[in-house]
């Protein structure tokens, strides 16, 4: 049995966790699950399965939760809350898919409490990958991959090292608009919400869903692979493939290429992190190659999808850098969804907020969060 500690359990890759907790109840146990502030999904999720303990966001809402559920489950609150579930002595992973920066200091927390992390957050790895893993290292325990593509890596390199990798493949469905002859970049402009949250793949959350649509999801995954399979950010490539069945590649030194292939499901890749390296039986996700018919690939276009160029020349620098790509990235997606910039006004948000940063080397936690927080600023400008 796993004893899991779950950081946004009311998310997309949270509920994802909890079906595959609820598909495997002789081999997963929900020790403690955070959440944001969604208290209502975090009420039910608690009846189901009783958690030792909860924590939201907001300390009035936990309050109310802590009366509804009367004393039955421990109710924490804020950043202090999310650190206190990360560290439970009972916990054997902390499974942490948190939207945004939030889930940093939990994640260090739970590595210096000696508890393998699940990383479902980019921005723990862009952010701070050099020290999340050195921490690792230091406190001898995994840092396993949530997201498909890291995953399907994991899996494909199979404890090999760096120095058996000529290039890791990462994947792209390309996005709503990956179609130039329907979206030239002419039409970006015209681009709506709506629009960018049509993925012809998956169903994720919102931040994520139009990082998709611009591929700053693929960019911020090829910092995260930098720093999970130690390798340097030019060995790691982007193809597009629009069926979103191979959901990345391994090319070995000597030619050969191993790939992970499935159906696009979440639940498949958090339940081999939760399972690793056993295989659980479980049917809910199938695969029918005849149905598929045919995988095709493509090169991405870096002339109308410029945010993998960007997230290179981040990953190449390093330093401060990825930290601000990230951060510009979200107040970018966030004026976006409030309708106060266009479409390609996230991708020229990022960049300018790139250029006018002073990037430090070999940064420490709190430069990395000043920096974190001055990118912030800055994108809110431009």
């Amino acid at each position: 049995m796993k004893n899991v500690v779950l950081l946004g359990s009311t998310g997309s890759i949270g509920a994802s966790t909890v079906k595959v907790a609820e598909d495997l109840p002789d081999r997963v146990r929900l020790l403690a699950l955070g959440a944001g502030n969604n208290c209502e999904l975090l009420l039910e999720q608690a009846r189901r399965h009783q958690p030792s303990a909860v924590s939201v966001s907001d300390r009035e809402k936990a309050a109310e939760l802590r009366k509804t559920l009367g004393g039955s489950i421990r109710v924490l609150s804020g950043e202090e809350g999310l650190i206190e579930l990360a560290t439970l002595p009972g916990a054997d992973i902390v499974l942490i898919a948190i939207v945004g920066t939030a889930g940093l200091k939990p994640a260090l927390a739970a590595i210096r409490a000696g508890k393998d992390i699940a990383i479902a957050s980019k921005e723990i790895l862009v952010m701070a990958g050099e020290i999340v893993m050195a921490e690792a290292r230091k406190y001898g325990v995994r840092v396993l991959a949530v997201d498909s593509e890291h995953s399907a890596i994991f899996q494909c390199l199979d404890g090999k090292p760096s120095s058996a990798v000529r290039k890791l493949w990462l994947t792209a469905s390309g996005g709503p608009f990956r179609d130039k002859t329907v979206w030239p970049r002419e039409r970006f402009s015209e681009i709506t919400l709506e629009h960018a949250l049509r993925h012809p793949s998956w169903v994720m959350g919102r931040k994520i869903t139009i990082d998709s649509a611009t591929l700053f999801n693929k960019g911020l995954e090829m910092i995260e692979a930098r720093w999970l399979f130690d390798i340097e950010i030019a060995r790691v490539g982007v193809l597009v493939h629009p069926q979103s069945v191979v959901h990345s590649m391994v090319e070995f030194v000597d030619g050969s290429i191993l790939a992970q292939l499935s159906a696009p499901d979440m639940c498949l890749p958090i339940q081999y992190a939760l399972t690793c390296p056993d295989r659980a039986a479980n049917d809910r996700v199938r695969t029918d190659f005849a149905k598929l018919g045919q995988l095709t690939f493509e090169e991405p276009d870096a002339e109308r999808f410029p945010a993998i160029d960007l997230a290179r020349r981040a990953g190449q620098i390093g330093g401060t850098l990825p930290a601000v790509l990230n951060a510009a990235n979200e107040i970018a997606v966030e004026r976006f969804v409030n309708r106060r910039i266009t479409f390609p006004q996230i991708t020229e948000t990022v960049r300018r907020t790139m250029d006018a940063h002073a990037v430090i080397q070999r940064p420490g936690l709190e430069q990395i969060l000043k920096a974190d927080a001055w990118a912030r600023r800055e994108a809110a400008k431009c």
